[in-house]
């Protein structure tokens, strides 16, 4: 029965379910940026570079084997690497927009900072608290 109780603390916690939100948050947004990339940022790229589509572009290491009616028995082995192109515009881009949001986080945290640290007032120096005890000495005689 003590681990059911532990499991139930543990998933009621906030940071437990901040991070499940990110999670799920990070997932809808990776898709995002894959649509991004495959449908509006590589067609044009691979229209300047003359009607390229990076997706079919691919090195073929063995033929498809194929039998007497023509049917595919064993796929073609390919090195797809304009899928990996793809792949890495897309990270570079969820990379970038990490740093972008990283970057504002910190800016946001170190107003905060100094917002909080000017209203936080400074303790009396050393000489102010000798002579605040003077004149309390000297106001009761």
């Amino acid at each position: 029965m003590g681990i059911i109780k532990e499991f139930k603390d543990f998933i009621s916690k906030g940071n437990v379910i901040d991070l499940a939100v990110g999670i799920i948050i990070g997932a809808a947004f990776g898709k995002i940026v894959a649509s991004l990339v495959a449908d509006v940022i590589m067609p044009p790229i691979g229209f300047v570079l003359g009607g390229v589509n990076f997706t079919d572009l691919k090195i073929q290491i063995h033929p498809a084997v194929t039998d007497a009616a023509g049917k595919v028995v064993k796929a073609a082995v390919t090195l797809n690497y304009g899928n990996f192109i793809q792949i890495c515009f897309e990270f570079f881009i969820v990379a970038f927009s990490v740093f972008i949001l990283v970057k504002a986080v910190a800016a946001f945290r170190k107003r905060q900072d100094a917002a909080a640290e000017e209203a936080t007032p400074l303790p009396p120096s050393r000489e102010v608290e000798l002579l605040s005890e003077i004149r309390d000495i000297l106001m009761r005689k």
